[in-house]
């Protein structure tokens, strides 16, 4: 049985360099792209705003910029949404999904951002079912 890693993508810097950085702690494994669309996303009122199909496309273009930075490595993706750390725990928590570890970006926020606008990656260490490996990078 293969290694399985999430790595949940946001389209920030920081969450392509964990891909990278998942690949070099799990060399032979299979990653699992996961894009969490938030609510407003999928469904913008009165008309405003990204409509699904727009949010849709943008997540499989960020898929295929980070498979790009990731070369032959073998990768899935999915996308779900919702808030972001209630879903990435969710997703590896699913026993079809079959993860064996978490590795994802951390902005690196501390002080009153933090506080104010929480922390993903703290929330998702805390509760997920797997071991979760911040990168910082």
């Amino acid at each position: 049985m293969s290694t399985r890693v999430l790595v949940p993508v946001d389209g920030s810097p920081h969450s392509k360099a964990a891909a990278e950085y998942a690949i070099d702690l799990y060399p032979d494994a299979t990653l699992i792209l996961l894009h969490v669309l938030g609510p407003t996303n999928v469904s913008p009122p009165d008309g405003l705003g990204t409509t699904p199909g727009d949010a849709e496309t943008d997540a499989d273009a960020l898929f295929e910029e980070v498979r790009d930075r990731l070369g032959e490595s073998p990768v899935e993706t999915a996308t779900t949404t919702g808030n972001p750390a209630r879903e990435i725990v969710a997703y590896a928590e699913a026993d079809e999904n079959d993860i064996d570890a978490i590795v994802m970006g951390s902005h690196g926020r501390d002080g009153a951002a933090r506080i104010l606008l929480g922390s993903v990656a703290e929330t998702v260490a805390r509760r997920s079912p797997v071991p979760v490996t911040v990168d910082r990078s």
